[in-house]
C-alpha cells in the first residue's frame, strides 16, 4: 500500500475539483492512483470544508450582499473572459442568472439617472439658488437706482434746483 504525503493529496484534490477539474477516472490513468481512493480524498475534502463551514466560518449568500457588493461583482466580472467569469461564479457561489439580474438593475438604475437629467440638489444648494437669484435681483435694483440718482444730479445742474414745480 502506497504512502501519499498530504501536499500530494492537497494537489489532486484541487486537479478534481479546481475551476477545470477532471473525473476522478481521467486523473487515475494520468497519475497512476486508483480512483475509488481519488474519490475518497475528494469526499474527505468536501467534509472537512462543510466541518468548517459550519463553525461559524460560512460566508454571507449572494441573496444577502449589500448593492455595493453586487455591484463590484458585475463590475469585477464585465472586465472578464467567459472562462475566467466561470471561475469567478464559482468561487464566489453565483449564478449566472443572479450575476446577470444584477447587471440589468444596475442598467436600469443609470437609465433612471440618465432620465433625469441631473441628480436631486440638496436643500442647502437649493438655498445657495434662491440666495444667488436674490442677489442678481437686488444688484439690478441698486444699478438702476444709481442711474436715476445720477440722472437727477444732471438735471439738477441743467434746470437748476427745480422740485416738480411748475407754477413759475
Amino acid at each position: 500500500m502506497a504512502v501519499y504525503t498530504e501536499g500530494f493529496k492537497a494537489r489532486m484534490v484541487r486537479r478534481l475539483t479546481g475551476p477545470e477539474g477532471i473525473s476522478a477516472s481521467a486523473l487515475s490513468a494520468e497519475v497512476g492512483v486508483a480512483q475509488p481512493t481519488l474519490s475518497r480524498w475528494a469526499r474527505k475534502a468536501r467534509m472537512v470544508s462543510t466541518m468548517s463551514d459550519s463553525k461559524g466560518n460560512k460566508k454571507k449568500s449572494p441573496r444577502q450582499w449589500t448593492m455595493q457588493e453586487k455591484l463590484a461583482v458585475v463590475l469585477e466580472a464585465s472586465l472578464l473572459s467567459d472562462q475566467d467569469l466561470g471561475k469567478l461564479l464559482r468561487e464566489r457561489g453565483l449564478h449566472r442568472a443572479q450575476l446577470d439580474e444584477w447587471r440589468q438593475a444596475a442598467e436600469a438604475a443609470l437609465q433612471s439617472t440618465k432620465a433625469s437629467g441631473r441628480r436631486q440638489a440638496s436643500p442647502e444648494q437649493k438655498r445657495i439658488k434662491e440666495l444667488e437669484t436674490e442677489l442678481h435681483r437686488m444688484e439690478k435694483a441698486l444699478a438702476e437706482a444709481a442711474a436715476l440718482l445720477v440722472l437727477k444730479k444732471k438735471a439738477q445742474k441743467i434746470w437748476g434746483d427745480v422740485d416738480g414745480d411748475t407754477s413759475t
